[in-house]
């Protein structure tokens, strides 16, 4: 593991995988969900290190990165930028998990990339207020917060990935209450209007470009939301693995990375 600091001084964890010897295409920089870290992408790791450079990463507040006073979608694009810089990687692949989907979708808006993976994470984070509010009073107290967690993450998980692939997720979790309730902090704490805008705002740098953007998702996020995207980021593509839950990447390593070349392949072949 090296580190580097973002730009306010927080503590950021990356690794580098692979070599330029075995790289295919750009370097490819993983981001993880909530709570979880770069571990989780282990079985994807190893298999796209055989033929990629990639850089997997800790976003502030989880894994071994340290914590900070923001937790916010800009902060967190932020920490992909600064390890972008920190390793000289330009126009990189960025893959997205659950919140890191969020966060690659917004550094595409902020910097240039070769292209976008966003697994899992829709953009229409309206939906996931009307399912986040029951539980928000148990969030926000100390005590109740262990247990609700741990209950919602059990139900975002479902039972499409193995038992013990589950297990290895959740042993490499860092549930801290202040980084969850700065992460959600505009989930939680704003009304739809202002949810809406904030994405609109987050995605605004991708007016009058064309950035290759793939949405594939385990949980259909609903008929309509593939044009939804598409009107916000040119030419992106929702792809659904039906009964896959919230890590198809973990259910099915293979087929995802399989999927990812390509989905690289093509943009390389001009497609």
């Amino acid at each position: 593991m090296a580190n580097i600091e973002a730009s306010d001084g927080t503590i950021i964890e990356f690794e580098v995988h692979g070599s330029d010897a075995v790289a295919s295409g750009p370097p490819v920089i993983l981001v993880h969900g909530i709570t979880e870290s770069s571990i989780t992408w282990a079985p994807v790791t190893e298999r796209l290190a055989t033929h990629h450079q990639l850089i997997t990463m800790d976003l502030r507040g989880h894994g071994r990165s340290a914590t900070a006073e923001r937790y916010d979608l800009e902060a967190m694009a932020g920490d992909v930028i600064a390890v972008a810089m920190a390793t000289g990687v330009q126009h990189p692949h960025l893959v997205g998990h659950s919140l890191g989907g969020a966060v690659v979708s917004a550094v595409g808006a902020a910097m240039p990339v070769t292209s976008i993976v966003n697994v899992d994470q829709s953009l229409q984070l309206g939906g996931f207020k009307e399912q986040l509010m029951p539980f928000a009073d148990q969030l926000r107290d100390a005590d109740a917060f262990p247990a609700i967690i741990e209950a919602l993450f059990g139900l975002l998980a479902g039972d499409a990935i193995a038992p013990a692939e589950l297990e290895r997720v959740n042993a490499a979790r860092r549930p801290d209450q202040k980084v969850v309730l700065g992460v959600w902090d505009l989930i939680l704490n704003s009304n739809l209007a202002e949810i809406a805008d904030a994405v609109d705002a987050a995605l605004a740098g991708y007016r009058g470009t064309t950035t290759p953007y793939l949405s594939l998702f385990g949980v259909d996020p609903g008929e309509a939301y593939g044009d939804w995207l598409a009107s916000r980021i040119s030419g992106a593509i929702t792809e659904v693995w039906p009964d896959h839950g919230h890590y198809p990447h973990l259910v099915d390593p293979d087929r995802f990375v399989t999927r990812l070349d390509a989905f690289w392949a093509g943009l390389a072949a001009g497609h």
